[in-house]
This record gives structure tokens, C-alpha cells and sequence, in this order.
């Protein structure tokens, strides 16, 4: 796609420039679209039930007996399953309604944990019960992914859905700011069970919005099974260089930056910094960056996806390798805050270049193969953590899971079709406002 020749500029000028006023009517224009509103609506209510159950789940643990070990049992129960399903649930998701897939695994969820909230008031649960509820839910959240990932390219028109999945963001973000004060708030009145039980009320309450919204059939083709379905998902993901190339990308960082942020970063918070205060303040600039974050993407739509998507992710190592310089904690709170900010920004711009990009009958198939190459390998990454901090010792640990995801955001850039990335609506313009023709790349 070339430049356009001095001919063929635009003759009526420059492009004039776009007010605040207007870009913020035009941020806000997919609420005004009711399915994706009630969408919208639904993600928020079973996020603030999200946020909160965490802390019910870590105490109610801890209330019957349990320790550590059996917490950390009940977290896998939640990823092995997802790992397990998630492929047969981008299969269905790409089958029946997205909307009513999202409204049974919301019920599934409601009903596992409204039985572990009554074992729980009744005095009566065990750990294996909380695991039971755990994989449960696991299961549920391996069919809702894929269906939640394709729901909004049914829903909102193709110009809006930058705007869409900002909001989304921008909602997701806000509440785990306030999620775990509140969760922390709720067990210590009413007990561990009730903030399960507001986590089952969530679930409850979005399967009922899901369920007001109004798909139209889809007319899938008579094909030999699952099976073949799973290998078109997978045909479709392969064929995509750019694709698989970001997907092994994460696959590096995501483990690393949960083992250096949420496993070790706790851990540094005691050793270094002094306690669990300081290391909640570094939380909440990360936090804070999401919000920040969520909020440019909604303003700001950038041409160069493959570019910013690396330089987000990239960004990531920044607080790890802050940590490892033991730098003073207002620098490691901005460190935080320069992540958060970039991960917002870049997972946003990544969904709407996805959604543009893979067809809507292959979405969940495809976002499934996606999804199930980032998780994969984090509990190795978990494993591997304890023996390398005191193998190599916590700073050095740090150091050298920074230099892996500084590494890993910049070497798909070696790849020419990750640096043309690029939106359609953006590319369909040249700097100066000159239309050309776009052509996007598989």
C-alpha cells in the first residue's frame, strides 16, 4: 500500500482536526446501541463479583481448616479445566448463540457457588467442596471466553467497536480498583460465604441481562463434527502469521509477568519494601494505570497496531525491572502505573484488531487456539518460580524476567506483517487525510 502521489492529495486540504467535545460523543456512541449496552451491563455487575470473591475464596479456605497448599488447589481447579474445554467451547460458541452460551455458563457459576455458600453458612464445607465449585466454574469460564471474545462484533457496528471494547476495558479496570477493598470489607462483616454469595448474585444477575439480548440465527454448516470444527479453528489461527507470532509472544510474558508481579511482588513488598502496605500501594498505581490506560484507548485510536501492541506489552517489564534496581517506592508506584497503562492500551487495540480481522463464524475457534497458547504455560511458569528466586535469588529473578519480556515484546517485530499491522479504518487514510487503498493482510 503505497503513499499517495502529490496529485492525488485531497483537494480540499488538511483534514480538520476533531474536537474533544466530539471525540468524547463518539467514545460513548456504542451505549447508545441497546444489545451492547446490556452487554456492557452485564460484564460490569459479574466483574464486581469477580473482584470480590478472590478474597471470599482465599478466607473461606483458610476458615475450614485449609492452608496454602489447599488454596493453591482450589486455584487450579479453575485453570485446568479451562485448559481442558476451552477449544470445545470455541467450538460452540461458534455453533449455537454467543449470547445464550454466556447466559448458561453465568447460571452453571451461579449454582456452584450458591451451593458452596450454603455448605459454607451451614458449617458443614471441605476443601474438596470449594474444589468441586472452583472446576466447576472453570469449565463454565471455558465457554464463556470464546463467546464473550466474538459477542461484540455481532452487536456493534464495525466503526464503533474500538470505541466498544475501550468501554469494556475502561469498566473492567475501574472496578478492581475498588473490587478488593470491598471484597476485604464484606468478609470481614459478614463472613467469606456471603462474598461468595455476592459473586453467585452477579452471575445471576448477567445471565438474565444476557438473556435479553437479541442474536440473529446463525446457519452453520453441516460438517463431520467436532473434529472438523476444531481443525478449521486451528487451520484459520495457523494461517495467520501475524497471529500465532503474538500468541507465542504472550506465551512468554504472561507467565513471567505473573510469576515477577503476583507471585514475587508480594514477596518483594515483605522483604524490601516493609510490608503488605507498601506493596498494596504499588497495586493500586498499577491499577490506576489500567484505568488511565483504558481511557486513551477510548480517546485515541493508533494507526500501527503491531507497534503498539509490542511497546504495551513491552512496558510490562518496566516495574519488574524497577523492582530489581530496588529503586524508592514513588518510582516503582510510576513503574506500576506505566505498565498498567500500556497493557490497557495495547490489549484494547489488540481486540479490535482481531474482531476486524478473523471472521465472525471462525471468532470463537480461533480466539479459543489464541487463549489456550497464553495460558498453557503458567503453571509451569508458577512452578518454576520458587526454585529460580532461590536459585538466582529474588532481585536477580526479577532482573532476568524483565529482560525476557523486553525481549519477547520487541522480537516479533522481526516480522513484516506484525509491523503493518494496522486497523482498516486507519489504514484507509494516509497521514495527511489522502484516501488509498486498504489491504489488509491475512
Amino acid at each position: 500500500m503505497g503513499r499517495a502521489r502529490p496529485h492525488d492529495r485531497n483537494p480540499a486540504g488538511p483534514v480538520p482536526r476533531i474536537s474533544w467535545a466530539a471525540r468524547v460523543r463518539e467514545a460513548g456512541a456504542p451505549l447508545a446501541v441497546r444489545p451492547y449496552r446490556l452487554h456492557f451491563t452485564a460484564r460490569l455487575l459479574s466483574w464486581t463479583g469477580s473482584a470480590v470473591a478472590p478474597i471470599g475464596l482465599a478466607f473461606a479456605v483458610l476458615q475450614i481448616g485449609g492452608g496454602p497448599g489447599s488454596l493453591g488447589a482450589v486455584l487450579a481447579a479453575s485453570v485446568v479445566p479451562q485448559i481442558l474445554l476451552l477449544l470445545v467451547g470455541g467450538v460452540v460458541a461458534d455453533r449455537l448463540s454467543r449470547a445464550r452460551v454466556m447466559v448458561w455458563s453465568n447460571v452453571v457459576c451461579a449454582v456452584a457457588e450458591v451451593a458452596a455458600v450454603l455448605l459454607l453458612v451451614s458449617g458443614v464445607a471441605r476443601v474438596w467442596h470449594l474444589v468441586a465449585m472452583s472446576a466447576v466454574c472453570g469449565a463454565a469460564g471455558a465457554f464463556f471466553t470464546p463467546a464473550a471474545g466474538g459477542i461484540v462484533v455481532e452487536v456493534v457496528p464495525a466503526e464503533l467497536r474500538h470505541a466498544a471494547n475501550a468501554l469494556l476495558k475502561i469498566g473492567q479496570n475501574t472496578v478492581k480498583v475498588a473490587g478488593p477493598a470491598l471484597g476485604g470489607v464484606l468478609v470481614a462483616v459478614a463472613g467469606p460465604g456471603w462474598a461468595l454469595g455476592w459473586d453467585a448474585v452477579t452471575f445471576a444477575a448477567s445471565a438474565l441481562l444476557f438473556s435479553r439480548i437479541s442474536l440473529k440465527a446463525k446457519t452453520v454448516e453441516t460438517r463431520a463434527g467436532f473434529t472438523a470444527d476444531l481443525r478449521e479453528g486451528w487451520d484459520d489461527f495457523r494461517s495467520r502469521r501475524w497471529l500465532w507470532v503474538m500468541v507465542c509472544q504472550a506465551a512468554v510474558i504472561v507467565p513471567v509477568w505473573l510469576v515477577g508481579y503476583q507471585l514475587l511482588g508480594p514477596v518483594y513488598g515483605q522483604q524490601v519494601l516493609g510490608g503488605a502496605a507498601p506493596w498494596g500501594v504499588v497495586v493500586s498505581g498499577f491499577t490506576a494505570g489500567l484505568v488511565a490506560g483504558a481511557a486513551l484507548a477510548l480517546m485515541w485510536k493508533p494507526r500501527r497496531v503491531g507497534l503498539v501492541v509490542c511497546a504495551g506489552t513491552g512496558s510490562m517489564a518496566v516495574p519488574l525491572a524497577a523492582m530489581a534496581a530496588a529503586v524508592p517506592l514513588p518510582a516503582l508506584v510510576a513503574a506500576a502505573g506505566v505498565a498498567g497503562t500500556g497493557l490497557a492500551v495495547g490489549m484494547t487495540v489488540w481486540a479490535s484488531l482481531v474482531q476486524e480481522r478473523i471472521p465472525a463464524d471462525r471468532m470463537g475457534r480461533t480466539l479459543s487456539y489464541s487463549t489456550l497458547g497464553q495460558i498453557l504455560p503458567v503453571p509451569f511458569g508458577y512452578l518454576l518460580a520458587g526454585p529460580a528466586s532461590h536459585l538466582l535469588g529474588l532481585r536477580t529473578t526479577l532482573a532476568t524476567g524483565a529482560l525476557i519480556i523486553a525481549t519477547a515484546a520487541v522480537a516479533p517485530l522481526a516480522v513484516a506483517q506484525v509491523r503493518r499491522l494496522c486497523l482498516a479504518s486507519q489504514a484507509a487514510k494516509d497521514d495527511d487525510g489522502a484516501v488509498t487503498t486498504a489491504r489488509a493482510e491475512r
